[in-house]
């Protein structure tokens, strides 16, 4: 069974959709996975996905009631096989928590939908954009079941 994390800053739009879109798309692609979620920073540990990226979400089918964030830290290497962030600033700040010796890869998450023309998944904490986020995350996470279900 394949570990997979996915990171944002605060664990409450980007990183908890994520994990409930791939949630969503595993079974029918036929992958076995572990999904969680995390948080760079440690604002909002304990606390349920932001409220309009919840709303957005239920609104294509997916739910993130059940998710509370967390903050990522250097077990989380470890513990998962791939570590996807949303941006180079969660990329940078997960890599200064790697362990010596720790192969464990971390992607960018529009790495696996080059197509979208898209750099990152912006957060929509701060644009207020959460169907274009939502957007994103889905094909990424598309790109990603592709990848998944080739290995």
């Amino acid at each position: 069974m394949q570990k997979i994390v996915f990171v944002c800053l605060g664990n409450i739009c980007r990183s908890p959709a994520a994990e409930a879109v791939l949630a969503a798309k595993a079974p029918a692609a036929g992958l076995s996975l572990r999904i969680d979620s995390a948080g760079t920073g440690d604002w909002h540990v304990g606390e349920p996905a932001y409220g309009p990226m919840s709303r957005a979400a239920a609104a294509r089918g997916y739910d993130l009631s059940g998710l509370r964030a967390r903050q990522f830290t250097a077990r989380d290497f470890a513990a998962f096989d791939l570590i996807v962030v949303m941006d180079k600033t969660n990329e940078r700040d997960v890599e200064r928590l790697r362990p010596a010796g720790s192969a464990t890869p971390v992607r960018q998450m529009m790495s696996y939908a080059p197509q979208a023309g898209a750099n990152t998944v912006p957060d929509p904490y701060y644009t207020r954009d959460f169907g274009e986020a939502l957007d994103l995350i889905e094909r990424a996470v598309d790109g990603l079941v592709a990848e998944l279900g080739r290995t």
